[in-house]
């Protein structure tokens, strides 16, 4: 397994790098991906450090870079990906990416200054187009004759008012009549109106046009009204362009009187807005050349500036000796990768032409190391699981190598049924064959990525479930007889064919198939007869089977984590640790638990339904099989029943009925069981206090006697003092939570049983609530309903079956691996492995890593 097994053996090495080669140095390193450097000026100021004005200068290209970017995305250009690897810049090459990110900041500020103010002008001159063909409307139609009416008429009576729009106003008189024409954005019309009514107390007459859109506009469009107010007095004409003015209403000047001048002023007005109009697609043009050659080159240059600033961002965690002719480094850097790390050294060297060579030292150290396992695509998601609980301890058994089959394994106890898990398989598998068009595709969607990233998880829980599946004979909560039922049917064809003919069983009649005529003595071939699917007390069969499969599961998985331990304590040469904390351990667990699990399988093959000889004693039948939950509490409270199950010795002659006890199922089923389960629970009780007092006094005494003692706290490697109170205490919890933690966490895997009832009682109700409906109706209205029905079947069961419920047995899976497993040998303290790394600084960039 490798350093999945346990974690990389690292080193504390101290690197001397001379400072016209430490640049390229550490861009190698962080090329390379393989060194955790440590901060030798964490309590310096960042204002204080060497390189912090490199780092400001970086911060201000990454700014540029992004409004760059900004610009390029706003107007709808492709951005490729940079396809080669980019080297990081050298300090000498920032002065000419600076002023390349200036010089095309400060082109495209002037392109969006230029657009800006030929846009004004545009706008303007379109408005004054608009005034003086809408205005020649209104003033054909009779306006200024119906306008004096209503002015003089205001007093009593107040002006007209139409629908119009808000825009730029143009003021003119006509003799003692005057008016202001403009335009207004079409929102804004109707509280324009109203305001000027009640300003002007009624004496202003308005009239409105709407501007229909012009095609090919070369900026957006915004929905205008012209608009025409005429009035009386140079007062009201005061309030009249306040108003205007509030609603930035836009006014037109000098609109001529005649007809004539109208046109003219028009025409020209239409030639000039022809050659700006020219110029702007002539500038805009411009501009998407620019950001083109701009969009091919900005994520190389984002990733230059990226790997500039880290590189900065590093040194500044470098010492400088006295002369300032040397930068020093501590790193941590695993061994076998130490070799890597001096070769990339002096190629850096040879790279920057330095005379003296850099120097990596390896430091003997009291500092724990940090954790590095060395991952590929697929164990690195079974290592994310174990590590979202906690970082392994360094040198620490990883949990994953066993994360890889029992996790899926756990999770399709809970979820086993062969058509939900080809449905979860097959689209893992979707994941792994286009793997690399979604890698090159660089999806930044946060779920779709947690399903790609899982997907290797994904396939072993859909191959598990298809094969827990199987052993349920579950598939869509239909079972599948594929080597024949081990029952027959003794009823004859006549008496059995009025219930084969109600395809739904209501309760009417039920037939009994007693097992001493039915059952042909041969079990079915793999899983559960499928008998089963169709009996009325299928639960009262299978929720047993289940419910003491999950018992044994989880004993199981808790004595292979105490197992593991084992290797620790031996790992750390801790036979303290081996005498007293393990084996009593280990006794506790099978003196109670294990005992358990054998009596199930015993249980399980010794005792049939019918009346037999078991151990030497008479056993009626099925009604008087052991009861383990009662016999396991009598174990506790030391209450014990005679043995046997009949007060007869022997077994009787046919026709002869057995005198049996009245609680034959919690009496003793062999012999001494009494006397054996009583030394069980002796020795257990005794193995607590020696967990509780043992090893914090011979610690104690090895202190005392002046050998050097490591206490493992939490599963650390503590290096401080020893302190008698705190290892009693740390003592008491560990033997606490274990002792406790065995019944609590025997109770919890029985979620397994839970879940898997509820997946498949769930399942049942979609097949006969909804899949039947379509099945069951004959003729053309079957095969519509059908196929409706399918679809709704086919969606309900991914959407609640698969994903949901998988959801919910993910999550299950995982509280049992994370508590019931890993606690038993797992400290999950350590520190993680955070190495200088180009390639995950550019993935966290891209967002595609956290």
């Amino acid at each position: 397994m490798g350093s999945l097994y346990r974690s990389e053996l690292m080193s504390l090495c101290q690197l001397f790098l001379q400072t016209d080669a430490a640049f390229i140095s550490v861009a190698q390193l962080g090329e390379l991906g393989i060194v955790q450097f440590k901060d030798l000026n964490e309590k310096v100021s960042s204002y204080s450090k060497k390189f912090v004005n490199e780092v400001r200068r970086c911060d201000e290209m990454e700014r540029q870079t992004k409004v760059i970017e900004s610009d390029i995305l706003s107007a709808n250009i492709y951005i490729p990906d940079a396809r080669d690897k980019i080297p990081a810049p050298l300090p000498r090459d920032m002065n000419e990416l600076e002023r390349s990110f200036e010089k095309l900041g400060e082109e495209l500020a002037q392109i969006k200054n230029s657009t800006n103010n030929l846009k004004t002008n545009y706008l303007r001159l379109d408005n004054n187009r608009n005034v003086l063909r809408k205005v020649q409307i209104l003033l054909d139609e009779g306006q200024k004759n119906q306008a004096r009416q209503s002015i003089l008429d205001a007093q009593g009576h107040g002006p007209i008012l139409s629908n119009g729009h808000i825009g730029q106003e143009i003021s003119r008189e006509t003799g003692d009549l005057k008016f202001i024409a403009g335009v207004i954005r079409r929102d804004r019309v109707a509280a324009f109106e109203r305001v000027l009514w009640r300003m002007c107390h009624g004496k202003v007459y308005i009239r409105t046009l709407d501007v229909e859109p012009e095609e090919n506009a070369p900026f957006e469009d915004v929905k205008y009204a012209v608009f025409l107010i005429f009035f009386s007095g140079d007062k009201l004409r005061e309030k009249v362009l306040k108003v205007s003015d509030g609603f930035k209403a836009m006014v037109v000047d000098n609109c001529p009187d005649s007809s004539e001048q109208r046109k003219k002023l028009l025409v020209e007005t239409e030639v000039r807005l022809q050659d700006l109009n020219t110029v702007i697609y002539k500038t805009l043009e411009h501009r998407e050349r620019v950001l083109h050659a701009a969009a091919l080159n900005i994520r190389t240059w984002e990733i230059q500036v990226l790997k500039l600033k880290a590189v900065f961002h590093t040194l500044n965690k470098f010492n400088i000796d006295v002369t300032e002719k040397c930068l020093i480094a501590e790193c941590w850097i695993p061994n076998q990768d130490i070799q890597h790390v001096r070769a990339s050294l002096q190629y850096a060297t040879d790279l920057s032409g330095s005379s003296v060579a850099s120097i990596l030292n390896i430091v003997e150290t009291e500092e724990t190391p940090p954790t590095y396992h060395k991952l590929n695509k697929f164990t690195k998601v079974f290592q994310g699981i174990v590590d979202s609980y906690g970082i392994c301890n360094y040198r620490e058994i990883n949990p994953a190598p066993w994360t890889i089959i029992s996790f899926p394994f756990i999770f399709a106890v809970m979820f086993g049924d062969v058509g939900h898990g080809m449905i979860m398989a097959l689209g893992a598998i979707m994941f792994i064959i286009f793997e690399k068009k979604i890698e090159a595709a660089k999806i930044k969607d946060e779920i779709f990525n947690t399903f790609y990233g899982g997907r290797y998880v994904i396939l072993l829980m859909g191959i598990f479930a298809i094969y827990t599946g199987s052993i349920y004979n579950d598939s869509f909560s239909r079972s599948i007889n594929a080597f024949g039922s081990g029952w027959s049917n003794p009823l004859s064809k006549d008496k059995i064919s009025p219930f084969l003919l109600n395809k739904v069983i209501k309760n009417e009649e039920t037939y009994e198939i007693a097992p001493e005529t039915s059952f042909q003595g041969e079990p079915y071939i793999w899983g559960v007869d499928p008998i089963w699917n169709v009996a009325e007390n299928k639960l009262n069969f299978l929720n047993p089977m289940k419910m003491k499969g999950s018992v044994i599961l989880g004993i199981s998985q808790m004595l292979f984590g105490l197992v593991l331990s084992l290797r620790n304590y031996l790992h750390q040469k801790s036979m303290i640790d081996v005498l007293f904390v393990f084996i009593p351990q280990l006794l506790f667990l099978s003196l109670i638990f294990i005992y358990l699990c054998i009596q199930i399988v015993i249980k399980w093959i010794s005792f049939p339904a019918t009346a037999a000889m078991i151990f030497g004693q008479v056993y009626p039948g099925s009604h008087c099989a052991p009861s383990l939950l009662i016999g396991l509490i009598n174990m506790f409270m030391m209450k014990q029943l005679g043995p046997g199950f009949v007060t007869n010795t022997e077994l009787l002659p046919k026709g002869v009925d057995y005198d049996e006890y009245a609680q034959c199922s919690v009496r003793q089923w062999y012999p001494g069981q009494a006397v054996l389960e009583s030394v069980f629970l002796v020795i257990a009780v005794i193995c607590i206090p020696i967990m509780l007092f043992v090893k914090p006094f011979l610690l104690r005494r090895k202190v005392q006697n002046g050998e050097k003692v490591v206490a493992h706290h939490g599963g650390g490697d503590d290096h401080g003092e020893f302190n008698f109170g705190d290892v009693m205490v740390y003592q008491a919890i560990h033997t606490i939570e274990f002792a406790l933690g065995c019944i609590s966490h025997t109770a919890s895997y029985l979620r397994l049983w839970a879940l898997s009832l509820a997946h498949a009682q769930l399942s049942d109700v979609l097949w006969t609530m909804l899949l039947n409906m379509g099945l069951t109706t004959g003729g053309i209205v079957g095969i519509v309903m059908t196929a409706v029905i399918f679809f709704m079947f086919a969606v309900l069961s991914v959407s609640i079956l698969v994903l949901m419920e998988g959801l919910s047995a993910f999550l299950h899976a995982l509280r049992l691996h994370w508590v019931e497993f890993q606690s038993k040998f797992y400290g999950g303290n350590g520190i993680p492995f955070e190495p200088f790394s180009f390639h995950h600084l550019i993935r966290v960039h891209e967002g595609l890593e956290n």
